[in-house]
C-alpha cells in the first residue's frame, strides 16, 4: 500500500491551508504522520509548492512536485504515479491533505476493501447517517450502496428520499451513508480516470467520484462504525480540529 497525499497551497477559503498550525505543527505534517501510522510502505506528498515540500522533508515521506492546475486530487495523484514510477498493480490510497485526524486503521481498511474486491476499480468509506440535520446538509455527501456494498450514487442532496415519510427525513432513511473522503485505487486505474473528461453529474455535484460511476466502473464501500472527526475546509473546522488536539494531545 502506498499513500499519496495531494496537497496544494492555494485554497479559496483558507489560503496556505496545508501549512496552518495545529498543535505546533503544520497540518500537512499531521496528515503525513497518520499515513505513516497506517503501515503504508511509502508515503508520498504530491504538491505544487516548495513551501509544502520543505515542511514535510525529514518526516520519512517522499515529495513529488506536480503541476499547479489539476482539476482534482485524483488528477494530481495520476501525475505523481507517472513521475514516481509506481507499478500498475500497486494499491494507492488518496489521503486528502486536509485530514489531520483520519484514523490510520481506516486508511488500512479502505486498502483492504479494494484488495478484497478485484472487480472494483476503487474503494472508499462511509458511515451510517442517523440524524436529520446531516441528512439534509449539502456539505455532507450522501452515499447509497447496493446489497453487495458497491456504491450506487453519491450526492449532496438527501438520498434516498423517504417519499412516504418526508416529515422525518434522515430518521427513516437508514440506508443513507455519510461519505468519508478517502479512496483506494490500483495505480493503472488512476491513469485511465485522469484521461476521462469530467462528466455532467460530477460538474453539477462537484464530486469527482461520480466520474468513476459515470464510466461504468464499480466502487466498493467500507462501512465504518466510527465517524472520523472530519477534515479542515473552513476557519471553523480549523478551530474545531485545534480544540480536539488541545483536548486529546
Amino acid at each position: 500500500m502506498i499513500v499519496v497525499i495531494p496537497s496544494r497551497f492555494s485554497s479559496t477559503r483558507l489560503p496556505g491551508k496545508p501549512l496552518l498550525d495545529i498543535a505546533g505543527k503544520p497540518m500537512i505534517v499531521h496528515v503525513c504522520e497518520r499515513a505513516r501510522a497506517s503501515g503504508a510502505r511509502r508515503v508520498i506528498v504530491a504538491t505544487d509548492d516548495v513551501r509544502i515540500e520543505a515542511a514535510v522533508r525529514g518526516l520519512g515521506c517522499e515529495v513529488c512536485m506536480t503541476a499547479p492546475d489539476h482539476r482534482s486530487g485524483t488528477d494530481r495523484i495520476a501525475e505523481a504515479i507517472a513521475i514516481m514510477g509506481i507499478g500498475s498493480d500497486e494499491v494507492v490510497i488518496n489521503l486528502q491533505g486536509d485530514e489531520p485526524l483520519m484514523p490510520p486503521d481506516l486508511i488500512r481498511r479502505v486498502a483492504d476493501t479494494l484488495v478484497a474486491h478485484p472487480e472494483a476499480a476503487m474503494a472508499t468509506a462511509g458511515h451510517a447517517i442517523h440524524d436529520r440535520h446531516s441528512f439534509l446538509d449539502p456539505n455532507v455527501v450522501k452515499l447509497v450502496t447496493d446489497r453487495s456494498g458497491f456504491a450506487l450514487y453519491f450526492s449532496r442532496a438527501p438520498i434516498p428520499w423517504p417519499r412516504d415519510d418526508a416529515a422525518q427525513p434522515g430518521e427513516s432513511a437508514v440506508e443513507a451513508l455519510r461519505h468519508i473522503g478517502i479512496y483506494a485505487y490500483r495505480a493503472e486505474f488512476v491513469e485511465r480516470y485522469a484521461a476521462w473528461p469530467q462528466c455532467p453529474p460530477e460538474r453539477i455535484e462537484s464530486l469527482e467520484q461520480l466520474r468513476v460511476l459515470w464510466n461504468g466502473e464499480r466502487i466498493a464501500v467500507c462501512e465504518t462504525p466510527q465517524l472520523p472527526p472530519g477534515g479542515v475546509d473552513t476557519a471553523a473546522d480549523l478551530e474545531r480540529v485545534r480544540a480536539i488536539f488541545a483536548r486529546d494531545g
